[in-house]
């Protein structure tokens, strides 16, 4: 396993971070699904035992029971001790310090210990940052740090670079986690991002390294694209190494669901060259030219140029159509399914559509939306996890 520094906390945290939000499941039944706690505890256990020792859950990650599980799996053979655990805690406008500390309380009880190597503030984005602020929630953080009750304070991050660049020299923050992968090279924190937060010391643990497992499934498009290299690798692979060759990377969560997934991550982050521009010319370019084979399968052209909002109902027009074409780029529907639930819980989903059509003539590209619309959601509904 490769170890890379995690910032300036002074940790050695393996390249390969095991990320407690896509546990194994099991079909309950009620037809919904539940984690298989037997098979999740032997995946976290497997994962220790060779190496892995960088562990990112959160408190509403399954349900509420991804803390639970990662303490129980750990709370074995001392393997607490051994490993690095970063949890996060959601903010809310309304929320007191008191509510904070019981959910600080809680989240040491679920996981079995007495202390966070790292508790993140989740979900850092122009909404509610000015809210975090006014709150002090750093000053919050910095008193349980100063209670032993956690050992550094970070953040989560979903916006835009613009923002994220505000954010992280605002503070000096221990670590960050934020998304990063072979396609989005102009979302959330970005490459130059990054590089941004090494410059300050700061930790930075990659998320969504394989687009909720989108990019280990290739295209046809892309498949003949990495076929054609001298060296065959998976795309799992390719998409690890593209981040792997970035030295301010720290650590790479993925979030495996099962032996084999875990199994073949090991032995892909085990390989001696999996260190930062170990990239050749030529293999930096086969993944821009598989980055723009993906980005030429779009089966709906919205540019997500927003011009159709706002919705009379709401609807999260672009949103769904981007879930719909990540769907048939990847050639691998769940995750899109999975995102759309989350969009529909709001009620942003296509189910509140009227068919008003006053988004039809904002169109750019002439999109008969409603009618699209309907297609994305008889692909993306049906999610029960």
């Amino acid at each position: 396993m490769q170890y890379r520094e995690l910032g300036k906390t002074g940790f050695k945290a393996s390249l390969l971070g095991l990320g407690c939000m896509r546990l194994p499941y099991i079909d309950r039944d009620d037809m919904s699904k539940g984690v298989n706690l037997e098979e999740a505890y032997e995946l976290i256990r497997y994962a220790v035992d060779n190496g892995v020792n960088y562990f990112d859950s959160a408190q509403g990650y399954h349900g509420g029971e991804s803390e639970t599980i990662l303490g129980a799996a750990l709370d074995h053979n001392n393997m607490r001790e051994k490993v690095w655990i970063t949890t996060k805690h959601p903010f809310r406008p309304d929320i007191t310090p008191d509510e904070i500390k019981q959910n600080l309380e809680s989240t040491l009880k679920k996981l079995r210990t007495t202390y966070l190597d790292t508790w993140l503030i989740h979900g850092i984005g122009p909404g509610n940052w000015e809210g975090i602020q006014e709150k002090k929630i750093m000053s919050i953080y910095e008193d349980f740090k100063a209670q032993g009750l956690i050992k550094h304070i970070g953040f989560s991050y979903h916006g835009n670079f613009d923002h994220f660049k505000e954010v992280v020299t605002h503070y000096p923050w221990d670590l960050i986690l934020g998304m990063h992968n072979i396609l989005d090279q102009k979302r959330e924190v970005t490459a130059e991002g990054i590089k941004i937060a090494a410059n300050h010391g700061i930790a930075m643990a990659v998320m969504e390294p394989l687009r909720g497992g989108g990019l280990a499934h290739a295209p046809k498009v892309v498949q003949e694209i990495y076929d054609s290299f001298p060296v065959k690798r998976t795309p799992a692979e390719w998409a690890f190494r593209y981040l792997a060759n970035m030295p301010g990377v720290s650590t790479i969560i993925s979030g495996m669901s099962n032996m084999e997934q875990l199994k073949e991550n090991i032995a892909i982050f085990s390989q001696p060259d999996m260190i930062p521009g170990h990239l050749t010319p030529e293999e930096e370019q086969l993944i821009i030219s598989a980055r723009q084979a993906y980005e030429s399968i779009i089966t709906i052209p919205c540019t997500a140029c927003n011009y159709c909002i706002p919705c009379p109902q709401n609807v999260g027009i672009s949103t769904v159509f981007t879930q719909y074409n990540d769907g048939h780029r990847f050639g691998f529907f769940d995750q899109a399914r999975r995102s759309y639930m989350f969009l529909s819980r709001p009620g942003r989903g296509v189910d509140k559509c009227t068919d008003c059509g006053v988004c039809v003539p904002k169109c750019p590209h002439g999109i008969d939306i409603p009618a699209q619309l309907k297609i994305a959601h008889e692909r993306l509904k049906g999610w029960n996890g």
